[in-house]
């Protein structure tokens, strides 16, 4: 009997402990919980009028078409090893993928980064490096960070297909300074991309106001003509994050497309 006394005292002693860390698990904080979603904004960087949706796997993650030189808000998205792909129009076929976050090193199909849970990130749609018949897919990382007190941070992104390293130059007050120098193709200024070893595409800060951006490529430094909307006369506020970005025709045309952000 007495045997049976310490079993069911033992079977009792169990129940409440077992209770206690079921109570504990149900009581955790959900904010102290990791983040479950990355946050991206997808770009339409291509030539084409039409616009497209993005979509992870086979998930479509953008609400309206994201029309040619525009920007989908921040939207919630699955992270890590991520295949992100594009429709046109109200079409149902891809016409880009591409997997982040698959491989050991950069390549043309993926890198070792994906979307990170947590954190800000940018996808351009954009003609592939040689041929503007073909489409590809880019992902940066965002740094939202409020930039100091009167200054604007600004990044410059060359999508311009068919044109070599472009160097930029930052006219203010009618001063010019040197901002960013050979930025490759798929690359934004101040980036660093070689094997594994990945700087996410670095905002500069700079004064807030009127700025013009002078773009020129290869050796010799020859002007890049833009059209359209140009880098003349660009409105920096203060505390606001900007993305450029050129992009190029067929006919080697290069138009830019200027996006804006507030600081977190």
């Amino acid at each position: 009997m007495k045997n049976n006394n310490l079993f069911l005292i033992g079977s009792l002693a169990i129940l409440v402990f077992s209770a206690c860390n079921k109570a504990d698990y149900l009581d955790v904080n959900a904010g102290d919980r990791p983040p479950l979603s990355a946050s991206i904004r997808f770009v339409n960087a291509r030539i084409p009028a039409t616009g497209i949706q993005f979509w992870t796997f086979t998930q479509k993650v953008t609400t309206d078409a994201v029309l040619p030189g525009a920007a989908s808000p921040y939207v919630p998205t699955t992270f890590g090893n991520v295949q992100i792909n594009f429709t046109e129009g109200s079409g149902t076929s891809y016409k880009a993928s591409r997997q982040f976050g698959n491989s050991a090193t950069y390549s043309a199909t993926g890198g070792p980064n994906g979307p990170i849970a947590g954190y800000h990130h940018t996808v351009f749609a954009a003609s592939a490096k040689y041929n503007t018949g073909k489409d590809t897919l880019i992902l940066f990382y965002d740094d939202l960070s409020a930039p100091p007190s009167g200054k604007a941070k600004l990044r410059f992104v060359h999508l311009a297909q068919g044109i070599g390293g472009v160097n930029v130059k930052l006219k203010q007050n009618n001063a010019e300074s040197a901002l960013f120098s050979a930025i490759p193709y798929g690359s934004a200024g101040g980036s660093n991309l070689q094997g594994t070893a990945y700087e996410s595409a670095p905002f500069t800060n700079v004064n807030a106001g009127t700025i013009s951006l002078i773009v020129s490529a290869g050796e010799n430094a020859t002007p890049v003509t833009i059209e359209q909307q140009g880098l003349t006369n660009i409105t920096l506020e203060a505390g606001k994050i900007y993305t450029v970005f050129i992009r190029a025709d067929s006919k080697g045309g290069v138009s830019a497309g200027i996006l804006s952000t507030g600081g977190l």
